[in-house]
């Protein structure tokens, strides 16, 4: 039994436990979120563990603080020139998409015996949202291609819409302990709430690129921990003045993301590990929290799976089809849009709030909602590459190549770079000499990636198809260079 063992012993092994998990995941092809939960679950009271943990406060501690870092890493890993294109349509999806998922799933549970209407709308906008996590793990871990603007909306929209389902939980549980709420109260609030956390993620975002670009810090070490106080900060402040922090420290990654400041590219390996760990954190006590006997009651899951049907095939899709309506993408792309809905730790989450409210019904509501994260994690996450392929929008993944060489701008980099060029088989300089190349003052090549090989070029260095190039140079010239990489011959001057 953990129990008797000493903390830091349990918490270590845990901790090791779940990295070979997440290591397993893409051989296994299951999501690494399942596999950090059933640790959890095995390290619980029912499971061999035996380790007792029933405090719904502090999970949704736990939770709250986790989710707000893996937004902002999910932020910051966002290239607004990416994002920009399908900003507006992310948003309709993240708002009117989120209201309709939680309405249309409101309806067939008010039919249920076992729930109010009010208890259906409280179970609906719960299992409203997409989760961040869930989606940028799997698309990343599974190696999904996808075309066009897909993947970008995918995650903008996982990653903006949980504020949304914050909401309308907070809503349908303030309409339960006070029915006679004015609807124009919570209108208002609403509003107040998104404007006040776009705007405040905005400006701490560009107020964390001018402090750290400006207030030199001695110790390059410390500046993770500039990284952690801005996302407290961020998140904190906003929630002061009564504005939703998950959408604040979600933009402020976002703007710090498409800003340029010192050890920006450290910065964000750092927070991507850390958000590692908070997902770690996350699931593990989600894990911990949860009675698989109750899980596995008949009751729990016959609604769980009616539940999760009409999510999965009714809802979402309807919801999407709605509000994609007046978009660009066409019926194949908006039904993996309907598809990529993943549920995963922030329904759990919000699935805490009736606990500590002291809801009747809340335990039952949680273990249905644990059944339902289960079921389309497990279904939708290990499908997604499959039914990219069976809609005809998959497309190459590139795979990221890991140099022995690492550069980050810092005092003395001014404004070089480094940049990744890949050499397309009609390219014009393969067969050329790096020394006839006639490259711009300043830009050089600093290695050749060729298979499974990095060679350090010299003058006499001849390319070849499938070279990736890793360029060092000022960023106003490097565009040019590439332009010049990857011309086709019969283009060559």
């Amino acid at each position: 039994m953990l129990q008797t063992i000493n903390p830091f012993l349990v918490t270590g092994l845990l901790f090791f436990m779940s990295l070979v998990a997440g290591s397993l995941s893409e051989k296994i092809k299951v999501p690494a979120l399942i596999l950090f939960l059933g640790i959890g679950m095995l390290a619980g009271v029912d499971g061999p563990g035996g380790l007792a943990f029933s405090d719904a406060n502090a999970a949704n501690n736990v939770g709250t603080f986790a989710l707000a870092f893996i937004l902002f890493s999910g932020g910051f890993q966002t290239k607004w020139s990416d994002v920009k294109p399908i900003v507006t349509q992310g948003v309709v999806l993240s708002t009117i998409g989120v209201l309709l998922t939680a309405v249309f799933m409101a309806i067939p549970i008010a039919m249920l015996p076992q729930f109010t209407y009010k208890d259906a709308f409280l179970l609906g906008a719960i299992v409203s949202s997409t989760d961040a996590a869930a989606v940028f793990s799997i698309l990343r871990t599974q190696k999904v291609g996808l075309q066009g603007s897909l993947r970008p909306l995918l995650e903008f929209e996982s990653g903006s819409n949980d504020p949304m389902a914050v909401f309308l939980t907070i809503t349908a549980i303030t309409w339960l302990r006070t029915p006679d709420v004015p609807v124009a109260e919570l209108a208002v609030n609403f509003v107040v709430q998104m404007l006040a956390g776009g705007v405040m993620g905005y400006l701490m975002g560009r107020f964390s690129c001018w402090a750290i670009q400006r207030m030199r810090v001695s110790n390059e070490a410390l500046y993770p921990v500039w990284g952690i106080s801005i996302v407290m900060a961020t998140f904190g402040l906003t929630e002061t003045v009564y504005g939703n922090g998950y959408l604040a420290v979600y933009v402020c990654g976002i703007v710090m993301g498409g800003g340029e400041f010192l050890y920006k590219y450290s910065l964000q390996r750092f927070h991507e590990g850390f958000a590692w760990l908070m997902q770690i954190i996350m699931f593990l006590v989600l894990g911990l929290l949860v009675t698989p006997t109750e899980v596995a009651n008949m009751s729990v899951i016959g609604i769980g799976m009616l539940i999760s049907c009409c999510l999965m095939f009714v809802a979402r899709p309807v919801a999407v089809f709605i509000g994609s309506m007046f978009s660009r993408f066409n019926w194949r792309e908006k039904l993996f849009i309907s598809w990529t809905g993943l549920r995963g730790a922030v329904p759990i989450i919000l699935a805490t709030y009736p606990l500590t409210e002291g809801h009747p019904q809340a335990k039952y509501m949680f273990n249905v909602i644990f059944f339902v994260v289960l079921s389309s994690v497990m279904l939708q996450g290990k499908t997604l590459a499959w039914f990219a392929q069976f809609l005809k929008i998959d497309a190459p993944v590139r795979e990221a190549k890991t140099w022995a060489l690492n550069f980050d701008i810092t005092p003395a980099s001014g404004t070089d770079e480094t940049q990744e060029v890949d050499l397309p088989d009609d390219a014009a300089v393969i067969g050329r000499k790096v020394m006839d190349l006639r490259f711009p003052d300043g830009v050089t090549i600093l290695l050749i990636n060729r298979g499974d090989k990095y060679l350090i070029p010299k003058g006499g260095t001849v390319l070849e198809r499938d070279d990736t190039l890793l360029l060092f140079g000022d960023r106003a010239k490097l565009y040019d260079v590439e332009r010049r990489l990857t011309m086709p011959a019969e283009n060559n001057a």
